[in-house]
């Protein structure tokens, strides 16, 4: 899962529903393990036991929690809204074989991701050899401003658009690559823009490197990104290949005429 988590209920206005705060926490905690005891849930979302107890008692009631033994996960009930969701984003329907032919090209993890509350979510993920392996999820939320993918979407934003972006999430540092000055930032989106190719150089993972193409509609609004991404050994001598970066714009390139058909 996502390393991003809902901060305390106590820091949201008056118009917000804190016990669905507080459940959604527990949630998301779960979604970090395999498995919880109460007391391990309440020590690290410092929240009373007791509480703790009575909102996984209600979501074991409406079948999103399995009580087993003395401890609790989350239910599959998770894994068929996810998958209800995303068969309903058009993109997803049309990237999925552009996506695995770019895996097969590439040798490497390709990808599709596209921008959800400012953040950078993966759609889909392929690698020619089996699952990813490196551990970013399909569904998994990053910073736009710390990965190809995300640059490559926050370029054919409008300016208030990304300055919203970075008003809500700022420039968080992951990496001692990562940009973090937003006058930087605003350059190097430039440049994507301009060259429709965005780069992460170990951003957001130092030992990882991804090359990404926008995708957007007919006025270049952006819908998302495709990605390839790999161990930094093997990724920089092919994120300096045109005929490799190219591959990545000419599948984005595809998406982008499938969808306007």
């Amino acid at each position: 899962m996502e390393d991003s988590t809902i901060p305390e209920a106590s820091t949201f206005d008056r118009q917000t529903a804190k016990t669905t705060v507080t459940t959604f926490r527990i949630i998301e905690a779960l979604g970090r393990q395999s498995q919880a005891r109460v007391s391990e849930l309440a020590r690290d979302l410092d929240l009373a036991k007791g509480t703790v107890h009575k909102h996984l008692s209600t979501l074991q009631k409406v079948n999103y929690v399995v009580h087993e033994g003395e401890q609790y996960r989350l239910s599959l009930r998770f894994m068929g809204l996810g998958t209800s969701v995303r068969s309903n984003l058009d993109i997803y329907e049309v990237a999925y074989r552009s996506v695995e032919k770019l895996a097969d090209a590439t040798g490497e993890v390709a990808s599709v991701m596209i921008s959800e509350n400012g953040q950078g979510v993966y759609v889909l993920r392929v690698s020619a050899e089996g699952p990813p392996d490196i551990d970013i999820q399909e569904g998994a939320s990053v910073p736009l401003t710390a990965t190809a993918g995300g640059k490559a979407i926050l370029s054919h934003m409008s300016v208030e658009e990304r300055e919203r972006v970075l008003d809500r999430h700022g420039l968080p540092e992951l990496t001692e690559n990562t940009i973090t000055d937003p006058e930087e930032l605003r350059d190097e989106l430039r440049r994507i823009r301009n060259n429709r190719r965005a780069v992460d150089r170990g951003e957001y993972r130092p030992d990882q490197r991804c090359v990404a193409a926008p995708i957007t509609d007919l006025e270049s609004n952006p819908l998302g990104a495709v990605i390839v991404s790999g161990p930094s050994d093997r990724m920089t001598d092919k994120v300096a290949d045109a005929d490799f970066t190219s591959l990545v714009g000419s599948t984005a390139d595809s998406i982008q005429s499938s969808l306007y058909r």
